[in-house]
């Protein structure tokens, strides 16, 4: 049985750290001047090396552009909205609903094949990662214990993670913090040239599996540590050939921890904004794409299922669950950056791909509508709003005769 947290942590971290003399020297010695670099930039890694590329399709198809007359929204909503995302210094606006974009913006210097640093867009697209595999028959479920991959935790605690346990962020690993200290698992997990096997074999585990979410880029690293080994392919040949490939969507490039290494699954995929959208297609409908079932059926709204533990996060998807003013990424009633909400959403089974630095992709089932907004963080002086550009867009449908207006998200506006 696992003790308790309260008492064990501080020992846990201590036994978490590897011993600099069992390390390669030339691996010690990049991940020094590598956490050197984070320190100086506060936590920022900016021009990572090595990445490896994500082919994506041969021929990458754009996703046509919907004509004045096959608008089915307001174009003085698609203007409110797209002025938003201007003003919040956005790197691509996009609007899609039946399958048609309704607007596509980019700022001066940019198009539709300007990759864009996805940052935690790489959660959703890890699970995605999962349900393909699980279609192919390389993975059996996500109730399969995780140890059947990474056959180092048998015997352990850890034996008991499940594989939906690292997209759900119920894992009982270390949550996510900031540290100063270079040997703290932390920074070990996220920029070690041997991240994968550090996070194996070092990385604590805080509470039982399946009974504490824990927001934390480790565990949704251990994703690509998982495919790799589940299927015998590289994360990053996986992804292009599997997903982006039938999707006709463009590729893009993902960081390895050294050359020939492990993926960061957890972070750090640069895809065309194009690409991000087609994957909230791909979820729309069901996890099939031009009649091809790339995912499992019902996996998608296994994706789309709260855990008791919180109730606004499914398989590394964020949900419009009950309306809150403010949402953190660490788990109800906890601290930490708190996305605001001035308003509930226009369809309560919205559901969103969101990343730090307020990457959003929306997704509204009831209306067939995807929105997607990259960036880096907005100004300081403009604080995100995280419902406005959903409540702006479908607040300017055009419905036809005999559709319905989605039902709204409860909350204290309605």
């Amino acid at each position: 049985m696992l003790p308790a947290r309260s008492a064990l942590l501080a020992l846990l971290l201590t036994a978490a750290q590897p011993a600099a003399a069992e390390r390669d020297p030339q691996w010690e010695a990049i991940y020094q001047a590598r956490f050197a670099t984070l320190m100086q930039n506060r936590g920022i890694f900016p021009d990572y090396a090595p990445m490896e590329a994500v082919r994506g399709a041969a021929r990458p198809g754009p996703i046509p552009l919907a004509t004045a007359a096959e608008r089915s929204i307001s174009p003085d909503a698609l203007e409110a909205a797209r002025a938003y995302a201007e003003a919040n210094a956005s790197s691509a606006f996009l609007v899609w609903r039946n399958g048609k974009l309704q607007a596509s913006w980019y700022p001066q210097g940019a198009d539709r094949h300007t990759p864009i640093v996805s940052k935690s867009l790489s959660k959703p697209l890890s699970a995605i990662a999962i349900g393909r595999a699980i279609q192919l028959g390389s993975i059996r479920s996500v109730d399969q214990p995780v140890a059947d991959f990474i056959p180092e935790w048998k015997g352990t605690p850890k034996a008991e993670i499940r594989v939906r346990h690292l997209l759900d962020m119920r894992s009982g690993l270390l949550e996510q913090m900031v540290s100063a200290d270079p040997d703290h698992p932390i920074n070990r997990a996220y920029i070690d040239p041997d991240h994968g096997q550090q996070i194996i074999d070092h990385y604590p585990l805080t509470h039982p599996p399946g009974t504490h979410y824990g927001y934390n880029n480790a565990t949704a690293e251990l994703v690509a540590v998982v495919i790799e080994r589940a299927t015998g392919r590289r994360y990053a040949e996986f992804i292009g050939s599997e997903i982006l490939a039938p999707l006709g969507a463009e590729g893009g490039q993902i960081w390895i921890n050294r050359e020939g290494g492990l993926a960061h699954s957890g972070c750090c995929m640069t895809l065309p904004p194009e690409s991000w959208l087609k994957l909230a297609v791909l979820l729309l409908d069901d996890g099939k794409w031009a009649a091809k079932r790339l995912l499992p059926q019902g996996f998608v709204q296994q994706m789309r299922t709260p855990t008791p533990q919180n109730p606004h996060f499914g398989m590394g998807l964020w949900l419009g669950e009950g309306y809150v003013a403010r949402r953190g990424f660490s788990g109800p009633e906890k601290g930490g950056p708190q996305v605001l909400h001035t308003r509930p959403y226009p369809d309560r089974d919205l559901f969103l791909f969101d990343g730090n630095g307020n990457q959003v992709v929306y997704v509204s089932p009831q209306t067939r509508t995807v929105i997607l907004r990259t960036g880096p963080n907005p100004p300081k002086t403009l604080e995100w709003d995280n419902s406005m550009l959903p409540n702006l867009v479908l607040g300017g449908l055009k419905l036809q005769p005999g559709e319905a207006p989605p039902v709204p998200q409860a909350g204290p506006l309605q």
